[in-house]
Parts: C-alpha cells; structure tokens; sequence
C-alpha cells in the first residue's frame, strides 16, 4: 500500500511524515485453535498483561515530542469515524485479551477525553473480568485540559485512576510545551478534580527534554511532594518519526534523581509489580526512611535503561490495529478479522498466535541497530 510521505522543514531539520495507519499485516488463523487460559506467553516468555487502548487519534496540544504543530497542522487528515472501532467492537476485543491474561486497561489517545460518550466505554470495560474473576485495573491518561469537567462522571462510570501529563509548572514553559498557549493552571484544577473524585492514586507524568523543561524539575517535586500523586520523569523517547529526536536532549533518570536527591532526600522502593516500567523512589524522613506522608517518585528510562525483557504490554490503536511495541513500524489488522465476521474463538486464535510470536524488544537494541530507523507509528496514534 502507497504511503504517504512529506517533507517538513523545522530549525534546519527535515522531518518525513510517513502515514502508517493505512498500513497492517493480515491476520492469520493458526491452524489449530488456541482457547484462553490466561497463560498467554511470547516468543521472549513475556505474559500479555496489560492492553493500552487508543480512542482516538485526536488531541487539543501540539507538544513538540508527540504531535509538533509543524506536522500535525491545520491540514492534518484524522481518521474518519467509520474507521475507528466501536465501543462495542472495543468491549468485545478487550474481553478477548483479558482472557488470554490481562489484567489491566489504559485508555489512551490522542487525548481520550475528546472521544465523545468515552464514559459509556468505560462503563462497558468496567463490566469485564479477569480470567480469575476479578474487576480489570481500569485506567486512563490525559492531558488533563478537560479534567476538571470530566473526572465525577468518569468515576461514576467505573475509571478507578488516572495519569496526567505535566510538562512543568512554568506557565511560560507549559504554554510552550503543548504549543496552543493552553495555561497550567487549568490542568492543575483537573488533577485536584480528579483527587476530589476519587481517581487515584493520581500519576503526573513530565517527559523531561533537556534544553526545554529541566529546570522544572525541582518545581515539580516540590509541588507534588506529600500531595498524594506520584510524580514520574519520563526520558525523552525517538518515538514516531516527527517529533526531531537528538540524544542529546535526552536528560538520563540517574540525573534526575541525582538532582532531586540534592534537595529531597530519597531511597529506593521495591517495584509494586513484574513488568512495571517506572523505577520508584521514596521521599525519606529525617532518619532516612521511607515516608510514606512524602510520597514517591519515579522515573522512567526506555532510553538509558531499557525494561524490554519484562514488557507485558500490547497496543490497540483506534482503529483496531494491534502494535507490540511502541516503537513499532507495523500493527496486525484485528478490526478487519472482526469485521469480517470472525467468532470470539477466531479472534482469541488469532491474538495468540500474534502474541506468542512477538520478539520485540526495540529499546534493548536501539545503540546496536545500524542506519536510519525505519518509520515507526506515532506516539498520538497509538499512545505512550
């Protein structure tokens, strides 16, 4: 299939934008079916745990790492609404998936909450068990503009936690980041919406870019310390193909701590789960202890320390495409088989055989691979 390719240029770079949604691999039934006992392993011995949903393609904010405006303009074609898999369509998959062992759902975009009605999604995956019975850990990232009006309904219809994106406290650098002049403030009055409502405990991810927001970092810690959120450092990522990724803008998580460390004392916390990617660290006391009161951060290292060997994580694109990393190039078709006709049985078949030959594991590989990358998907297409 022809893709579509543009040249942009920014500060003296050219930056291609390569359109892969209209591309995926044809899903193949396995010869033999395979029924979910949620054991589900790939190639690597990795279990499928986690499923990442993307709502939509759309988002409010042009941060220059996800959706520069440069590229993602005025002119930008988004994906029409016939293309997008229903909520039905998404219920169905998502039950799929947890019987074959995942326990938790993110709803991601683009920014989710402009996907009209997504709290009828939400009360639907919130009817769904695990393959032992349980309530999947139903949670969902957001820019946070639209917070403050949302977070009661989105408790209402069964969402326990959500992660915000904060870039810095700064307005002028806030501003700056998300490229549409959009205030700090007003995503500081979602996060307080959202702990009135009950949606925690609160993440706030910041993607730290060296020569932009670094020196947000002692701001940020000191607000959220003892506030009851988790404030994560995320290392700025080569994700997509658009949003100009140089290493040297990448600020490693062992600095980070260091700097907060210089401040706030911290001590290390033992990870809350296998395959959890954010290393945690605990605020200490005056005796150099743990305070749970203080609070925790993390940092999240894809790029300097890479947790490939333990991903358990798939990603479901807005219309249906399945990716296995997240820098990956290509997804498997799943909304074609679904439409197609394809039973509960057929799909769970199909899902088994594209998780049981995953062997992805970019980051682990990104400083041995030799030549310029090959376009992968971008990150508002399929999510963080």
């Amino acid at each position: 299939m022809t893709l579509l390719v543009q040249n942009l240029h920014m500060s003296d770079r050219v930056i291609p934008l390569v359109d892969l949604r209209n591309t995926a691999r044809a899903v193949q039934l396995p010869t033999t079916p395979v029924v979910p006992n949620g054991l589900l392993a790939d190639a690597l011995g990795r279990p499928l745990r986690d499923l990442r949903i993307s709502v939509t393609d759309r988002c409010n904010f042009r941060c220059s790492y996800c959706m520069p405006k440069e590229v993602f303009d005025k002119d930008h074609v988004y994906l029409p609404h016939a293309s997008l898999l229903s909520f039905e369509e998404i219920t169905r998959l998502a039950k799929i998936f947890l019987a074959h062992g995942v326990r938790k759902i993110r709803l991601t975009g683009g920014e989710p909450l402009l996907r009209k009605n997504i709290e009828v999604l939400i009360g639907q995956l919130a009817r769904l068990r695990t393959v032992d019975g349980q309530a999947p850990d139903i949670t969902l990232t957001t820019n946070g503009s639209l917070l403050a009006r949302k977070a009661r309904a989105l408790k209402d219809a069964g969402l326990q936690r959500v992660t915000v994106s904060l870039d810095g406290l700064d307005d002028s650098v806030f501003r700056s980041m998300n490229d549409v002049d959009f205030p700090v403030q007003q995503v500081l009055q979602g996060i307080e919406a959202a702990r009135t409502a009950g949606l925690g405990p609160i993440k706030v991810n910041m993607v730290v870019k060296r020569s932009t927001n670094a020196r947000e970092i002692l701001p940020m810690a000191r607000h959220f310390r003892g506030s009851g959120a988790v404030l994560r450092f995320i290392e700025y990522m080569d994700v997509g193909s658009t949003n100009g990724w140089r290493m040297d803008e990448v600020l490693p998580s062992a600095e980070v701590v260091r700097l907060i460390q210089s401040e706030m004392p911290l001590v290390p916390l033992e990870a809350t789960a296998s395959g959890e990617t954010a290393q945690r660290w605990g605020y200490a006391d005056a005796n150099g202890r743990f305070d749970p009161a203080l609070g925790e951060i993390g940092v999240i290292s894809s790029v300097t320390q890479a947790f490939c060997r333990d991903c358990n994580r798939a990603r479901l694109s807005t219309e249906g495409k399945l990716y296995l990393c997240l820098f990956a190039s290509q997804g498997h078709d799943l909304r074609g088989l679904l439409r197609s006709g394809a039973d509960d049985a057929d799909l769970a078949s199909a899902l088994a055989g594209i998780w049981g030959a995953r062997s992805d594991r970019y980051s682990e590989l990104r400083n041995s691979l030799a030549g310029a990358p090959a376009p992968r998907v971008e990150m508002s297409y399929i999510g963080g």
